[in-house]
């Protein structure tokens, strides 16, 4: 029989075919981790910031087309005969919900736990909307 293991001559094992290739691999997933690892601390550094742009981006947005659609005078507090109980200026509605966003993103870079004054901020975006729906269509 000439089968290679009645002759003495044994094949070599996948494992011992590969283990130079493997060597190569496990460099190249070190780097890979290693790159990673510095990716991920300085996400971290700097997750308070990362957090704060898309926020202050979208109320910046918002407040840009707030002041072009909202009437010179601007009613808040609409009652239930439909009309408002206080008129305040363009400006006034289009800056306090910005103030407002601003203050809950200063209080996120002042705080330990960044994200509920991130959560509040969010929220806070929803102003500007709520005062342009209430004058767009009004009771």
């Amino acid at each position: 029989m000439g089968n290679a293991e009645n002759t003495g001559a044994k094949k070599p094992a996948f494992r011992e075919k590969i283990r130079p290739s493997m060597g190569k691999a496990e460099n190249v997933l070190a780097t890979i981790g290693n790159i990673l690892k510095i990716i991920g601390s300085w996400v971290y550094r700097l997750h308070k910031i990362i957090l704060a742009v898309p926020v202050a981006v979208a109320a910046a947005l918002v407040a840009q087309y707030n002041f072009a659609h909202l009437p010179e005078m601007v009613g808040i507090n609409l009652q239930s005969n439909g009309q408002y109980a206080q008129m305040i200026t363009r400006e006034m509605a289009v800056l306090g919900p910005v103030a407002v966003t601003a203050a809950c993103l200063l209080l996120m870079f002042c705080s330990r736990r960044t994200i509920y004054p991130w959560l509040i901020s969010i929220f806070s975006l929803a102003l500007p909307v709520l005062v342009l729906v209430t004058n767009t269509f009004p009771g």
